[in-house]
């Protein structure tokens, strides 16, 4: 079978665990053709994020363009988008796309902090790309932001907030429950018709640096050849537990490390 063209779009990691480095090395472990869009460059590795220069709408726009009247794409996976002008950009043009899934991670801060959207750029994502997107995949302090609420402290908190977080406007939600104080890693899936809980266990490991890169960049991969949500999911969440249990073969940084994307290669 002919393998799928997946498009990301997102910022770029140098030290190669998180970003579009890591997104087009999860496509590619699972068997898919990679093109990529970069939003902005980052100086960052597994210790911190240094500095970060977002580039022109007009750039990025070029690109997907490059991409979109060239390539035939079945699916796409939004990242970091760098700034207001570049939502509206990429929101327009996949808009008129139709792509069939769009998986967007909503990222806004680093593992460690670092602030990756303005305000203002959050409230256009909220307006733009979350009522395009086929799902969202925030993590609790994600979901605090989009909804201007405190971060929820159990499951029930994530049960409430799922639910207003689908209100936003996209297909479906998956919240992603990992910084609860259990032992457990609880997810929720929210769409009009099911609520969904999956969960896998806690790995002790330092070995997390783009987790929520691969995880959404996964299902757009994933998710094309499942009729539902929840066969992705669980396809993509087993990927994901792999990479992470075998990250420890891997010696990259000293802060935290990659997972081990070719796990299933090599």
């Amino acid at each position: 079978m002919q393998p799928l063209n997946i498009l990301t779009i997102a910022g770029t990691d140098p030290s190669g665990g998180a970003g579009i480095q890591a997104d087009i090395k999860t496509i590619s472990a699972l068997k898919a053709y990679s093109a990529s869009i970069i939003t902005a460059i980052v100086a960052q590795n597994t210790c911190s994020v240094q500095s970060i220069l977002p580039l022109d709408s007009k750039l990025v726009l070029t690109q997907l363009n490059s991409v979109l009247n060239d390539v035939e794409i079945h699916s796409c996976k939004i990242g970091m988008v760098g700034n207001s002008k570049t939502i509206k950009c990429i929101s327009k043009r996949l808009e008129e796309t139709k792509l069939s899934c769009i998986v967007l991670d909503t990222v806004m801060y680093t593992k460690n902090g670092f602030p990756l959207l303005s305000k203002n750029s959050i409230k256009t994502l909220i307006n733009y790309l979350i009522p395009i997107s086929s799902i969202i995949t925030p993590n609790l302090l994600e979901a605090s932001i989009l909804l201007n609420c405190r971060i929820a402290q159990c499951e029930e908190d994530m049960q409430i907030q799922g639910r207003k977080l689908l209100k936003l406007g996209s297909k479906a939600v998956l919240l992603k429950g990992g910084h609860l104080n259990n032992i457990n890693c609880p997810d929720w899936l929210f769409t009009n018709k099911i609520e969904k809980r999956f969960f896998s266990k806690k790995i002790d490991t330092l070995n997390t640096h783009g987790t929520g890169c691969c995880l959404s960049s996964a299902l757009a991969t994933i998710k094309p050849n499942y009729k539902n949500w929840i066969d992705a999911i669980k396809k993509a969440k087993n990927w994901l537990q792999g990479a992470i249990l075998n990250s420890k073969k891997l010696s990259v940084g000293k802060g935290r490390g990659p997972i081990h994307h070719f796990y299933e290669w090599w």
